[in-house]
């Protein structure tokens, strides 16, 4: 079979998208490409989200953040921002989702978007409700374990 000439090929844009959770939560590129198919499916119908053809590209999760790309063709990067602004939720997780940038090709997008996080995370404990805790620290942010599940909370909080 031969292939098409470059005319005809289509045209890709490749989205960064950072994911952030809960620490505790366990995320995979699964789940996360079956929330987006959903979403684009909600949002525009079986042929609008065909036509978008979101796929994700891989899928890194550490420390409760994520980082993957998603490939939507050329013309549909708006409602692949759309169908990513109403993933609430992986498999029962609460998760907040960012897209960092779009690129055309794959590396660019790696390079300029991916990759580069600066902050890690580490747990210090703190005193939350008068009962001593663990955070977990990223950043300025922090997640506060409790009985019932974490709470965000920045540096301000505790100065």
């Amino acid at each position: 079979m031969k292939h098409l000439p470059k005319h005809l090929r289509p045209r890709w844009r490749y989205l960064a998208v950072e994911i952030e959770a809960w620490p505790d939560a366990t995320l995979s590129r699964g789940p996360f490409q079956r929330e987006l198919w959903y979403a684009a499916q909600n949002l525009f119908g079986d042929s609008g989200s065909a036509d978008a053809d979101l796929t994700v590209l891989g899928f890194d999760f550490e420390d409760g953040i994520a980082q993957t790309i998603v490939r939507a063709r050329r013309g549909h990067v708006e409602a692949a921002r759309a169908a990513l602004a109403c993933i609430d939720d992986i498999q029962d997780d609460p998760v907040g989702i960012r897209v960092r940038g779009v690129s055309g090709t794959v590396r660019a997008c790696s390079e300029r978007y991916l990759h580069d996080r600066t902050g890690f995370s580490r747990e210090r404990n703190v005193v939350f409700e008068n009962e001593p805790r663990t955070a977990f620290v990223r950043d300025s942010l922090l997640d506060i374990a409790g009985s019932d599940g974490f709470t965000g909370a920045t540096q301000l909080d505790f100065e």
